[in-house]
């Protein structure tokens, strides 16, 4: 009996499927259909050089060597990544469970309610815990909060301050060092000047528009920074707080002593470290920045029948709508690990969490005080979590990494963060390594002994938080199940049904490829312990660049980028760097299609550059005329063209190398946007059509779970030339020679989730990775094909062929019914589907992609559901069908509305609730019905109100 391979468990048609479509879509072969794609000229001549696919036993066992070689020791390092204890339910219910890390982004806010509301209670957690009412629903790590904050400060400051220059960010030097270089790679192209001084020195500065202050800081010394804060608000300048937020359950809240922006990571609640990542930021401010904030805010209105509902609030604040005007590019923000961090408040209530951050420091207090006894005195009196010793490293770090344990060595001092798994035992073997130093015996370390708190009476909390009653009703591990498994189940996810989003990708994320990311060799690394102890990482590393390397022809890769708008950022400050290497400092514009992702535009804005806009013509193609005409007007300042391919439109260029030839020769260079690399991967490649830089979004083309809007990675891959700028990083040395500063806070940006792409490419292999991209372009025009007829293909290439996606112009059905393209994508849900994309590129259509993994049986239960909805717009048009109470302008139909005692409507239950007979046997029933948008914008709440907030909410907006 032959084994399947894992292509065959990843790509959903057979041999008999394959035969099937292709004679529906009216091609030879796959090789025709290819042939009839992509242009003859960009196709690659030869087959990718990465050897067959491993099956999944074989994978599995390789990874475990690959484990194995990670040494995994107590880690007491700090630097804002801490080991942490995920509760088993959390981790088997939510984290290793495809009901939640398959779902997408939470647009539709019908089908998304049940993550909805677990990223609502994590703004609860932080607007509760840092006293501001204010909180969005994560950001990438806290570095780039931090960089979120100061830019969000610089774009707010007063006319007067800009009239007279205030340029200058100040920086606490107790900052983290990731966070300082971060903070430099965003300042740099913006014209903010850094000031980086001793906390004390911040009121001091000049032309100040900003500060930052870590609380407690990188030594762990705790300070009282309220004098400041409000010496610096009286002179109209903005503070922001980088605060450990576990330490907020005993320390006075930056909110409570006048701080305008509190920001940090929530790692520590329940989150494996993982070498880096992925960690959900937490971002937290108050009132007057509510139209500022970047990332995601949560908030609630109502549904048609005025029940409670949530949605993704402020939506016009976001960079897909505000394109170049954006002033974040914030598009993949950290759900999955949010929701983790959410759900580890709820099983632990204020009263854990107390009882944790309790332990936690006193266990630190031991330690200090019996290193004290032995002659080590501590470098400050005041700490929460992280002591610091003047001891030699040369003397400590031998005896220490001989007992497996990692401390911090800085300045003359050994530093030592404790935090939620060191027990009295770890605390012994620290003691016993200092004493080994000191030629001294340990004091032995006694269980219940009282400590008395090294935080400064002044600082302790007093105020009260998590009183919300779902942080007080899921104690045991039967409520937080049933509580987990309830909110699970009002979303859906590609445990449902396919999710046809066109540019988002939303293909298998195969089990053997995500059982690695649980294991305590790969998540419980710090990701700064020393290279030496992480000879499995570097191995998985090197492995995965030399495949992206394979994959788009290109000389060196960078895995820093934790999303994909990330590696958008990156890819053009590379450029940057370059284009100043050579002294040319004025080439600083960036020439966008018309149709590009709103992030290309706003990351261009945020590397400094200068948008222009390139028209398409009537095939969606970018006007050569119009790129020609820009070009040669903006030639001495051109720094690139950033273009995706496959076009946004789903269509291969035939002129693309005549697109970058124009660019080159006007020496310019060519950033590609790899949202649409799942149409090349085999075939053809970014280095192939001249482009010069690409990221690549691993969380679309490579497999990893979008995770109900993130996680995220953007990788980049670049031309030789740009090799040398690659991003570097302050503590462990990563990227080229003359490296831009870091882009995401650690090395390797999220190392844990690169196993998942890495694998994706170990177990398909050359062949199986061209046949998933032979196989997604085969499902779109199969998709075309049985559609077309029903709805007008807005693009399509010469031989009447669309890439891996294509785009359905539903507009002139608000002309023939009233039928707006909403009102397709509500509907759709009543048929068990996540629509296609809405209104982008073009407005009043929909882009369809349904990637290789769906079999054919998927693809024609979609297609039904289409041409079924095409047949109940028929109906309107003909008058069959009243033109307002339609199933279309009504839809979603809740359980609630079908089973209902009173049904007004002039269609039947039944043509509401089972329009086709697959959904009698499955359905899919959304809880919620039309959210009213426009309600949670103007009555905007982003934290769990209590129960009387939920009556009447529409009273509110007098």
């Amino acid at each position: 009996m032959n084994e399947f391979s894992f292509s065959q468990r990843h790509i959903g048609l057979d041999a008999a499927a394959v035969e099937k479509a292709l004679n529906t879509i009216g091609a030879k072969s796959v090789g025709d259909l290819i042939q009839e794609t992509i242009p003859s000229r960009i196709r690659l001549k030869k087959e990718l050089d990465l050897g067959e696919g491993m099956k999944e036993h074989e994978y599995l066992a390789h990874i475990r060597k690959l484990a194995a070689k990670n040494k995994v020791y107590k880690s007491y390092i700090g630097l804002g990544y801490y080991d942490c204890i995920t509760p088993s339910p959390i981790l088997r219910n939510l984290f290793e469970n495809p009901g939640w890390y398959t779902a997408y982004t939470p647009y539709q806010a019908e089908i998304s309610q049940g993550r909805l509301e677990a990223l609502l209670n994590y703004q609860t957690l932080v607007s509760d815990l840092t006293a501001l009412p204010l909180t969005n629903a994560s950001l990438l790590d806290e570095a780039t909060a931090a960089a979120e904050a100061m830019i969000m400060f610089f774009n707010m400051r007063t006319k007067e301050q800009t009239a007279e220059g205030h340029n200058v960010f100040g920086v606490d030097a107790g900052c983290f060092p990731q966070t300082i270089d971060l903070l430099k790679t965003r300042s740099i192209p913006l014209g903010i000047a850094l000031e980086i001084r001793p906390v004390e020195e911040l009121a001091q500065i000049d032309k100040a528009f900003g500060v930052i202050i870590q609380y407690p800081d990188r030594s762990g010394k705790i300070s009282d920074h309220r004098g400041l804060v409000q010496s610096l608000k009286e002179r109209q300048i903005k503070t922001a707080i980088a605060a450990d937020l576990m330490s907020l359950a005993l320390l006075t809240p930056p909110g409570e002593w006048g701080a305008d922006v509190a920001l940090g990571s929530t790692q520590r609640f329940g989150v494996p470290m993982g070498y880096g990542g992925p960690h959900a930021a937490y971002f937290a401010a108050t009132d007057d920045f509510k139209r500022n904030m970047p990332g995601r805010i949560i908030g609630v209105s109502q549904d048609a029948k005025g029940n409670r509902a949530l949605r993704m609030a402020l939506q016009t604040r976001e960079q897909h709508i505000k394109r170049e005007r954006a002033t974040s590019n914030i598009c993949t923000s950290q759900v999955l690990l949010a929701n983790m961090a959410s759900m580890y408040a709820v099983y632990h209530g204020k009263e854990g969490i107390s009882n944790i951050a309790s332990t936690i420091h006193d266990r630190a207090v031991s330690l200090a005080e019996n290193l004290a006894a032995m002659g080590y005195q501590p470098t400050h009196a005041a700490y929460f979590d992280t002591i610091g010793v003047n001891a030699a490293e040369g003397k400590i770090r031998p005896i220490a990494e001989k007992a497996g344990i990692n401390f911090r060595y800085e300045d003359g001092s050994v530093f030592i963060s404790v935090d939620e798994a060191t027990e009295l035992a770890d605390v012994q073997d620290i003691l016993k390594v200092f004493a080994e130093a000191a030629g001294k015996g340990a004091p032995a370390i006694k269980a219940g002994e009282g400590h008395t708190s090294k935080i400064p009476a002044a600082l302790q909390r007093t105020s009260s938080y998590l009183d919300h009653s779902v942080f007080n009703t899921y104690r045991t591990e039967t409520e937080l199940m049933r509580y987990i498994k309830k909110l699970e189940n009002k979303d859906l996810s590609l445990t449902h049904s396919m999710i046809p989003l066109g540019s988002c990708t939303m293909k298998l994320n195969a089990a053997s490829e995500l059982m690695p990311v649980s294991m305590k060799e790969f998540n419980g690394l710090h990701p700064f312990a020393p290279l030496n102890q992480t000879a499995g990482y570097a191995e998985m590393f090197q492995g995965l660049e030399n495949a992206l390397c394979e994959i788009t022809g290109f000389a060196a890769v960078s895995l820093q980028p934790n999303s994909g708008a990330q590696g958008e950022y990156a890819g053009l400050m590379v450029i940057r760097a370059y284009h100043e290497s050579r002294g040319d400092l004025q080439r600083n514009v960036a020439l966008i299609p018309s149709s590009a992702h709103g992030t290309n535009p706003a990351s261009a804005v945020m590397a400094g550059m200068n948008v222009v806009i390139v028209k398409c013509d009537e095939k969606g193609n970018i006007d050569l005329d119009d790129l020609r005409t820009k070009t040669d007007k903006h030639k001495n300042e051109l720094s690139c063209l950033m273009v995706t391919y496959p076009s946004t439109h789903g269509v291969f260029e035939e002129g693309i190398m005549d697109v970058t030839s124009i660019i080159h020769e006007a020496g310019g260079q060519v950033y590609m946007d790899g949202a649409n690399m799942n149409a090349q991967v085999g075939l053809t490649n970014p280095a192939m059509i001249g482009a010069d830089v690409c990221h690549l979004n691993l969380h679309k083309t490579f497999a990893i779970p979008h995770g109900g809007g993130g996680p995220g990675m953007g990788p980049i891959g670049v031309a030789a030339h740009l090799a040398p700028f690659l991003p570097s990083h302050p503590v462990v040395k990563t990227g080229g020679d003359k490296g831009i500063n870091a882009i995401s806070a650690a090395p390797w940006g999220s190392a844990s989730i690169h196993l998942i792409s890495y694998a994706y490419i170990k177990m398909l292999g050359a062949s199986g990775l061209k046949a998933s991209t032979e196989t997604a372009i085969l499902n779109a025009n199969y998709i075309k094909t049985r559609l077309e007829s029903h709805y007008p293909v807005l693009y399509q290439g010469d031989k009447g062929r669309v890439a891996h996606e294509m785009i359905l112009d539903c507009r002139n059905f608000k002309r023939t019914a009233q039928i707006e393209v909403e009102d397709i994508a509500k509907r759709l849900i009543d048929y068990g589907f996540h629509a296609p994309t809405v209104s982008f590129p073009v407005a009043g259509t929909l882009m369809i992609e349904p990637t290789e993994s769906e079999s054919l049986e998927e693809l024609d239960r979609f297609c039904d559901a289409m041409v079924s909805i095409r047949e109940e717009i028929r109906a309107i048009e003909q008058g069959k069908a009243d033109s307002v109470d339609n199933v279309l302008k009504n839809a979603p139909h809740t359980v609630e509305e079908i089973a209902g005692d009173n049904w007004a409507h002039s269609y039947a239950r039944s043509q509401a609730a089972f329009p086709l007979p697959y959904l009698k046997e499955a359905k899919y029933w959304p809880t919620v019905k039309r959210v009213d948008n426009a309600l949670g914008d103007r009555n905007l709440i982003c934290t769990c109100p209590p129960m009387e907030a939920y009556a009447e909410p529409a009273d509110a907006e007098a």
